[in-house]
């Protein structure tokens, strides 16, 4: 089944400009060297695991900037705001790595990583082993994959090679339909993304809407739009397990205060 066809939105603009870098990046760096370089990786910390605890588990993201909302955070200091998160409370993080669109970098998920003891997801468009095999050269303890950006045959072999490199993907949908295809793939880390990718519209009723899919034994993650305590009791209480988010942090004056705040709880000790 092909998931995504062209029609002019910014996912479309964004996934050519990655394909394009992609290809670049591909006859710079072999797959053959990547595999050396994985070799040579930090071993891979349990993402599933920080997911799965009692409680509300935040996985929270250094986004620099975001196509709907321009530049979020200037500075950006990804091992600062990594610590700070990790001591508030933040079980796991994602990082975007896209350039263009989003201001990221595999040089910020490096230096984010090495500031914690958490989990560290790579956030980006990915739908080539190449980039499978870098996210894993880089020390990223996951990966996001789009169903909407992939093929069926494409989905099943990047979770099987993620598995193979020890990282359990995070597969993201926005649809029923989109989650009997990551069912129907083996996904075992569902992430619900309330944001249309066409329109980049919020409806928060998405997670609620497709909720009751999602099989017991997989991980479900509520993205997007999450902006208060009750927010997240409420999802949990629906059956989620875990919850992303980005802007709500980054456009904080104090991100560590606001994830406290969305905990509703006192930071960690250390």
């Amino acid at each position: 089944m092909n998931a995504h066809t062209n029609t002019g939105t910014v996912l479309d603009r964004i996934l050519e400009a990655r394909r394009a870098e992609v290809e670049h990046r591909k006859r710079v760096l072999p797959e053959t060297a990547l595999k050396y370089g994985v070799k040579a990786a930090l071993p891979v910390r349990d993402f599933s695991a920080a997911l799965s605890r009692d409680g509300l588990n935040v996985l929270a993201e250094l986004k620099p900037a975001s196509p709907s909302h321009g530049v979020l955070r200037e500075p950006f200091d990804p091992p600062a705001l990594a610590t700070t998160l990790e001591s508030a409370g933040a079980v796991a993080l994602s990082v975007l790595t896209e350039s263009e669109f989003f201001r990221g970098s595999l040089k910020n998920l490096r230096d984010a990583r090495k500031s914690v003891n958490l989990p560290v997801l790579r956030k980006d468009f990915i739908f080539d082993p190449w980039q499978v095999w870098e996210t894993r050269a880089n020390d990223a303890d996951s990966l996001l994959l789009m169903v909407a950006v992939l093929q069926d045959a494409q989905l099943r072999d990047l979770i099987a090679l993620g598995r193979e490199l020890g990282m359990e993907p995070l597969v993201e949908v926005h649809t029923a339909d989109e989650l009997d295809r990551a069912l129907a793939a083996g996904s075992r880390i569902i992430g619900v993304n309330n944001r249309d990718l066409k329109t980049l519209d919020v409806r928060v009723e998405t997670s609620f809407e497709l909720i009751a899919r999602i099989p017991d034994h997989c991980i479900a993650i509520s993205e997007s739009g999450l902006r208060s305590h009750d927010d997240l009791r409420k999802l949990r209480e629906a059956g989620f397990d875990a919850f992303l988010i980005g802007e709500h942090l980054m456009l904080a004056p104090d991100p560590a205060a606001a994830l406290v705040q969305l905990l509703g709880t006192a930071p960690r000790k250390e």
